[in-house]
């Protein structure tokens, strides 16, 4: 809770908001950020530790504002990881993704321009959105949390938005976003005006890979498709796959004309040194961190079709096909309960999303064992 004088000039939109935030909270385990549950190995820290003392002579100068080599190395790893080469032009870097995406409705947005998504969806973009005065529409998904592609294709017509947002794998339910989709997307935006921009303009279509790492192997990533549609942006970040979440790396692949738009509203010296120097070690171990990250893919599976054989008032459990590093699952007539109940026994969920669902992200096997025996105790409890 905030406690905040009423003699502050507070925004009057922001009168009676709290900060985002998940619990954070001192427990045996975490399962409620989708955090990459296994710490960085050996040889990455030293890397980082080595890289790190490089620049610490170098701290009294302000670092390179245009982070080229970093991004150069954004450009190698999309080329090895999702097939496609771009250029550094082609490439920018931010404090985590959430900053990239702040900077997407800095340059985008604002009074009188809206931004379109398809919900359930990340509870921070209409924060995004309200920060920078842009309003905030929705297109419902589908019962399986697919987008309606209808509907949206009529929403984007509609409501001629200068922003489209949609994530893949999509947060909190993990489904992914068939590139046809983008692709239909996309040439729909190419005809679309922007309401009350300049005659010609139109709107940035923006996918959001923050779990892409976790996806299905084969299942392609939409930056393949930013040779060809200049109004494509996505967006990446380290946080996850590279169980880089306390060291706040995030980048954007698009069109150059996107990426100076970002140039525009960005802080100068955004990026610290010691951060590029931390990401650039990381890129060194690629592969390692990878594999790593893929590690997460067989207890995805394992538990969601294990949460499938749960009971719940004689009823199979439901949970939302994933390709991320986390699941939804429900429906709970209370799921506030349910989560007391885990949080009781030392595990810690995420209520989130749609009503009577929750969210459990993957752990060590030794959090899921956890996580399980908890869960079938909680659930024995409720039936009784």
């Amino acid at each position: 809770m905030t406690s905040i004088p009423a003699s502050l000039p507070l925004r009057n939109d922001l009168i009676g908001e709290e900060p985002y935030g998940a619990p954070q909270l001192d427990v045996p385990v975490c399962l409620n950020v989708n955090e990459n549950p296994y710490p960085l190995d050996e040889q990455v820290a030293d890397s980082i530790a080595r890289r790190v003392r490089e620049v610490a002579q170098t701290l009294n100068r302000y670092p390179d504002r245009e982070h080229v080599q970093l991004r150069q190395a954004f450009c190698d790893y999309l080329a090895h990881e999702s097939g496609t080469r771009l250029g550094v032009e082609q490439l920018w870097g931010a404090n985590g993704s959430n900053e990239i995406m702040l900077q997407i409705f800095q340059a985008f947005g604002g009074p009188g321009r809206t931004a379109l998504g398809c919900d359930p969806t990340y509870s921070m973009y209409p924060e995004y959105a309200r920060d920078t005065f842009t309003e905030w529409k929705v297109i419902h998904r589908r019962d399986d949390f697919t987008i309606d592609l209808d509907a949206t294709l009529e929403g984007i017509a509609d409501i001629r938005p200068s922003i489209v947002l949609l994530t893949s794998p999509n947060n909190p339910t993990g489904t992914n976003l068939p590139l046809e989709d983008v692709r239909t997307l996309l040439d729909a935006c190419g005809r679309i005006q922007v309401a009350g921009a300049a005659e010609g303009t139109h709107p940035v279509v923006v996918i959001d890979e923050a779990y892409v790492e976790f996806r299905n192997p084969g299942t392609p990533s939409a930056v393949s498709l930013i040779p060809a549609y200049r109004n494509l942006a996505v967006s990446r970040t380290m946080s996850k796959a590279f169980a880089f979440a306390g060291a706040r790396v995030g980048y954007l692949a698009a069109d150059r004309g996107i990426v100076d738009c970002l140039r525009i509203v960005r802080m100068p010296y955004h990026l610290s040194a010691i951060t590029q120097a931390s990401a650039l070690a990381a890129f060194e171990h690629t592969d390692l961190q990878l594999r790593r990250g893929a590690k997460l893919r067989e207890p995805r599976d394992e538990t969601a079709a294990w949460l499938k054989r749960q009971r719940y008032h004689g009823a199979s459990l439901q949970v939302a096909d994933s390709e991320s590093n986390f699941l939804l699952f429900g429906k709970f007539d209370d799921r506030q309960k349910v989560f007391d109940m885990l949080l009781d026994r030392g595990i810690l969920i995420r209520v989130v999303g749609p009503d009577h669902w929750l969210r459990v992200c993957m752990g060590t096997d030794e959090e899921m064992a956890a996580f399980r025996s908890a869960f079938t105790e909680v659930l024995s409890q409720i039936d009784d």
